[in-house]
């Protein structure tokens, strides 16, 4: 049985129920958003590019042993730091996205159609997501390329791969909020810098014991490194420690406070 509904801007609709014209509204934006990936390529190519310098500056200046990591060969120690670049890189076409959206009226014409707020943050995530894992895929194919050798297996690649896109899915999240608050599209650009910095302050390039005793602490806590490790010893066969639990106690819980905080705002705004 349908119930008579109003939408956030005032006009009626039948409704089936909240969660069924919810999904119904996702996947029209989602398909909108993806499909931007295939009409600018750019995002994609420099969510790679970017990555795949640094991997290539790093894997032939310092791969031959000027810095220590132990017994393991420099280009495997490199490449789940640099993945995490890549993941974090997602963060700047989306927050530009969502700002764009909010100041070009494309929200306010949602609103006097039948469309649920939800689902505009919805296709933005996933959209998000889809742009990491494509960013990912493509690091990987570069990463067999220049010699990264894995000892994974199954369990522990499904593990590496699973904390990834758990990173990249809070990231998207973050991405969503930064562009909500942003006052212009600079400064939307501006804050998604705050997340395409952090792997660099994480023991991407050398081991963490090798750094200052005052940024050695900052970088052995941040949560990012707990990513790094987590990816690093499932990829290698190496000893995981607590580092799986920490990133996903780390992303699991920032998401969990951003979802519902990203939510309320784009739906006061929307309404």
């Amino acid at each position: 049985m349908t119930t008579a509904t109003r939408t956030a801007g005032g006009a009626p609709r039948l409704q089936r129920s909240n969660a069924a014209w919810a999904l119904s509204d996702a996947r029209v934006l989602i398909k909108r958003y993806v499909n931007h990936i295939a009409r600018q390529p750019d995002e994609i190519i420099t969510a790679v590019m970017i990555p795949t310098s640094m991997m290539l500056l790093f894997r032939f200046m310092l791969g031959g042993g000027a810095v220590d990591v132990g017994g393991t060969a420099y280009v495997d120690y490199l490449v789940p730091g640099v993945l995490t670049v890549g993941v974090t890189l997602i963060a700047v076409s989306t927050t530009s996205g969502v700002y764009m959206d909010m100041q070009e009226g494309f929200v306010d014409r949602l609103r006097s159609m039948q469309t649920m707020a939800v689902a505009v943050v919805v296709g933005h995530v996933v959209a998000a997501v889809l742009r990491a894992v494509i960013s990912l895929t493509a690091l990987f194919a570069l990463a067999f390329l220049i010699g990264f050798r894995p000892k994974a297996n199954v369990l522990q690649w499904l593990g590496a791969i699973g904390v990834l896109l758990l990173f990249a899915f809070a990231v998207a999240w973050i991405a969503v909020l930064l562009g909500q608050i942003a006052k212009s599209s600079a400064g939307a650009s501006g804050l998604a810098l705050i997340l395409t910095f952090l792997p660099y302050t994480s023991n991407i390039f050398a081991p963490t014991d090798t750094i200052s005793t005052g940024l050695r602490t900052f970088v052995e806590h941040q949560p990012l490194t707990a990513v790094i490790d987590s990816v690093r010893a499932l990829l290698l066969d190496q000893p995981v420690g607590n580092s799986v639990w920490l990133a996903v106690l780390w992303w699991g819980g920032i998401t969990a406070l951003v979802i519902p905080v990203s939510a309320r705002k784009f739906r006061r705004r929307y309404s």
